[in-house]
């Protein structure tokens, strides 16, 4: 799966990465060594709770490099405005409830649905993307189809 992520995007993953590959795994690897000098680990709590933090970071790493390894990079600062693309902003009206709603299409990174910050990636954001003012576009949903309109693009 490619990720569409922004090359800021991708250099704040890149300083996390960076952050949890040194710091947090020297900090961690310290953690377990003070623990393991408590005594027997099968029934040490610091020492298995030092092993869990292990294994979280070390998950944490192998999705921040499949995030990277995995990335179309898009340049939103000089896309056409006219049309929705990486960090638009737009209007849109539910047609079928004439509920408006003011949307920012987003990397799946900066994604905050309650916010209204929606992921390129989302049924919604597939189906705005390089659409222009006065589209009407049906969004395929696992729940159920809805059409919107794009009123305007902020």
């Amino acid at each position: 799966m490619k990720n569409i992520l922004t090359q800021e995007n991708i250099d704040k993953l890149k300083e996390e990465l960076d952050y949890r590959m040194t710091v947090k795994r020297a900090q961690i690897a310290k953690e377990k060594l003070v623990a393991a000098a408590h005594g027997d680990r099968s029934e040490n709590a610091e020492y298995k709770e030092a092993c869990a933090n292990y294994r979280e970071n070390d998950n944490r790493i192998q999705y921040l490099l499949t995030m990277i390894s995995t990335a179309i990079v898009v340049d939103d600062k000089s896309q056409d405005k006219s049309v929705i693309g990486v960090n638009s902003k737009f209007k849109i009206k539910f047609v079928d409830d004439e509920d408006e709603e003011v949307v920012s299409l987003v990397t799946t990174v900066d994604a905050d649905p309650e916010n209204m910050l929606i992921s390129v990636e989302s049924d919604l954001g597939k189906a705005l993307m390089s659409k222009k003012a006065g589209d009407i576009v049906e969004v395929n949903a696992p729940s159920e189809n809805y059409t919107v309109e794009i009123l305007e693009i902020l």
